[in-house]
């Protein structure tokens, strides 16, 4: 059987909603989505009047608040605890977001040009939105027997204020660092929510042991090079993909974010060198080493970045993608992390973390001789916040020179 044809009027707001994705509301003209939606322009004023009744017919007609809402609170509500929920809830939502940041930043920007009706539609959906997910939150706090001052809605709203108001100077402004990592904030974000709001939180040995909160060690652990090297056959082995970003990993002490947000044409391949350009948080240039803990990978115009974009078929910007071809997510790339070092354990016996192969790299730079000032320009991290690595890199090398020793007494 054919599929039957969608309507005009459906073909409109859906080419409308592309639209508004893609460029913002601003920027997308009604004679646009006209040949998106490949009808006349005057078939658009026919059916909506303007761009505003337009838009008003995208936020009913489509329920992106009811789909968004639901697909949020069905992630989040297979966690088993308080802290998962807000914080499942939280790190899904500004990934919703950044799917679409023109349309969130027009919507919010541009509110106060929308007749009053979009308005008004805006917030029906809002509020609906926010009970829904109050209703489970609701839920979780009874089963864990949690009291508070606050009604789980209000929780909520003040939970989406923050989240909205993060994304917004994180997709707006440049060289805003506040907070090294996104999963730095959404940690912080919640904890002041369970302390602040529920008098039975620091009880509940339920959330304090949560396993989804990842928190950087506080003291330097670099990686031993023979696991590194265990790392990068694995991964060679799993496929380009998960080989190249280890490789970016290693190669050029990126953070997770920092990885999550490059794109093809932030790889430039000199004659004499492969630069990384970093447009996410602490804007700079990064070198791609061949030369990792010892072991050599690749050249200049041969390395596994560049075999892995070579091998891609798709479209996608984005260097580093999932099966459905889209940008990957912090929790996909957890994953293939979580995948490659299922069988490898630390010297201090525990699973290695992303984190760790930017604490191993910035010790390595150092081990050859890197000025703190410099890498400091490299890593994006202060001369300060640096010395902990240097005190790593002076205690290997102390190790290093006795070994040295001990092998010319033997010679000797």
């Amino acid at each position: 059987m054919s599929t039957p044809r969608k309507s005009t009027k459906a073909r409109l707001i859906e080419a409308a909603l592309d639209l508004f994705a893609e460029r913002g509301v601003t920027e997308t003209t009604t004679k646009a989505v006209a040949e998106r939606a490949q009808v006349n322009e005057v078939t658009l004023f026919r059916n909506f009047g303007n761009k505003y009744r337009l838009l008003l017919a995208v936020i009913e007609d489509s329920a992106v608040f009811a789909k968004l809402v639901h697909a949020l609170v069905e992630e989040a509500n297979a966690k088993d605890n308080v802290a998962d929920f807000l914080l499942e809830y939280a790190q899904e939502t500004l990934r919703t977001l950044n799917k679409a940041p023109d349309l969130v930043r027009s919507i919010v920007g541009e509110s106060g040009n929308y007749p009053i009706e979009n308005r008004m539609a805006l917030g029906k959906g809002l509020s609906e939105a926010n009970r829904y997910v109050a209703e489970y939150l609701e839920k979780a706090i009874a089963e864990e027997k949690l009291q508070s001052d606050l009604t789980s809605e209000q929780i909520i709203n003040l939970i989406n204020f923050l989240l909205v108001g993060y994304f917004m100077v994180e997709s707006s402004t440049e060289g805003y660092t506040y907070w090294d990592e996104q999963h730095d904030f959404l940690t912080s974000l919640v904890t002041i929510f369970l302390q602040g709001s529920f008098s039975g939180w620091e009880s509940s040995p339920q959330v304090t042991e949560t396993s989804i909160v990842r928190v950087e060690p506080k003291e330097i652990a670099d990686l031993p090079a023979s696991l590194v090297r265990s790392l990068f056959r694995k991964a060679k082995k799993t496929g380009k993909q998960e080989y190249a970003l280890i490789y970016v990993l290693f190669g050029a002490g990126l953070s997770a974010t920092e990885a999550l947000h490059l794109e093809r044409s932030h790889s430039v391949v000199e004659p004499q060198q492969h630069i990384l350009q970093i447009n996410y948080g602490q804007e700079r240039q990064v070198p791609l080493n061949h030369w990792i803990m010892g072991f050599r990978y690749g050249s200049t115009s041969v390395n596994p970045l560049i075999q892995w974009l070579k091998s891609r078929k798709d479209e996608e910007p984005a260097i580093f993608i999932n099966d459905a071809s889209d940008a990957i997510t912090p929790e996909e790339l957890q994953t293939i992390w979580d995948n490659l070092t299922s069988d490898l354990l630390t010297p201090q016996g525990e699973c290695p973390t992303i984190e760790q192969a930017r604490q191993t790299w910035c010790v390595e730079m150092l081990m050859r001789g890197i000025e703190l000032e410099d890498l400091s320009i490299l890593s994006g991290m202060d001369v300060k916040q640096l010395q902990q690595y240097a005190q790593r890199a002076r205690n290997k090398a102390a190790l290093e020179s006795a070994a040295r020793l001990d092998q010319k007494k033997n010679l000797s």
